[in-house]
């Protein structure tokens, strides 16, 4: 599933590319996840925002699109009308797109159907509960180690599994979970995490998550940013993916298991518990 720094790369392209274009034709899977697309046509894109791994285009009618790209989706712009698309067969999992008035198109394809088009009125997210209970972006000054710490000592999780659950922090996945675990010498099993080993997975986290947007994410089974690129930091994991290889800080074989029914790597002796 793209995390944030695949969210963040797929951001910055569309935001240099499709403030002020109007809808001028919308089309939808009939899904009720990716329905509310034909409800953008006549409106202008305002911007390219980001929450968490949520896309948001604010428009100048005082609505969102919002858009989440599930496992496997992925946007393109094109200059080819979705009907040549349609006709040449080319996309079987086109789920919804958008036609502009200079004659791009934007298509959202998605294999899998986990991702999600909605289309609300501006800031509104009720009808979005996992956007709405997001914590904090990681480049927010409102997260902060002592929030960081608050957040983990009532939860009694395990550190791994309150961090993918976004409610103490937004944008990160498995990816980035072992990296800025690894990064802070933090047990991904434990579930006491004091202040000076908190203040030291949040600088991971935010350590770690700027680097991967500087290399433009990394390469995923389907993740492609806009633009085609498949990224760049997977030549620069510490953690993720590399079990049985040694650990680039002290050389003990990193191992592989499960944390809460999601696959863990981590380094035995730099993250003993």
């Amino acid at each position: 599933m793209p995390e944030l720094p695949e969210v963040e790369t797929i951001r910055r392209q569309l935001a240099a590319t499709v403030p002020g274009a109007i809808v001028t034709a919308a089309g939808a899977h009939p899904s009720e996840k990716f329905a509310d697309a034909t409800r953008l046509v006549g409106s202008r894109l305002v911007d390219v925002q980001r929450r968490g791994k949520y896309l948001i285009v604010p428009t100048d009618d005082a609505r969102e699109l919002v858009i989440h790209l599930g496992m496997t989706g992925r946007l393109e712009l094109t200059t080819t009308s979705p009907a040549s698309l349609d006709a040449e067969g080319a996309r079987p999992w086109r789920r919804a797109w958008w036609t502009f008035d200079d004659g791009r198109t934007l298509c959202f394809d998605d294999q899998r159907r986990f991702g999600r088009v909605a289309v609300v009125a501006a800031g509104h997210h009720a009808a979005l509960p996992t956007l709405a209970s997001l914590g904090p972006d990681p480049f927010d000054a409102a997260f902060t180690p002592e929030r960081l710490h608050r957040s983990l000592v009532p939860s009694r999780r395990k550190v791994k599994t309150a961090l993918l659950s976004q409610r103490f922090v937004a944008g990160i996945g498995n990816i980035y979970a072992d990296e800025a675990l690894w990064r802070a010498g933090v047990a991904p099993q434990a579930r006491r995490v004091g202040r000076d080993r908190c203040a030291r997975l949040h600088e991971a986290i935010v350590s770690v998550l700027a680097e991967a947007i500087d290399h433009g994410g990394t390469r995923l089974r389907d993740y492609r940013s806009v633009a085609g690129d498949t990224g760049r930091h997977q030549f620069h994991l510490d953690c993720y993916g590399r079990a049985g290889e040694p650990c680039n800080r002290c050389g003990a074989t990193l191992v592989r298991g499960l944390v809460d029914g999601r696959g863990t790597t981590w380094c035995p002796t730099c993250q003993a518990r």
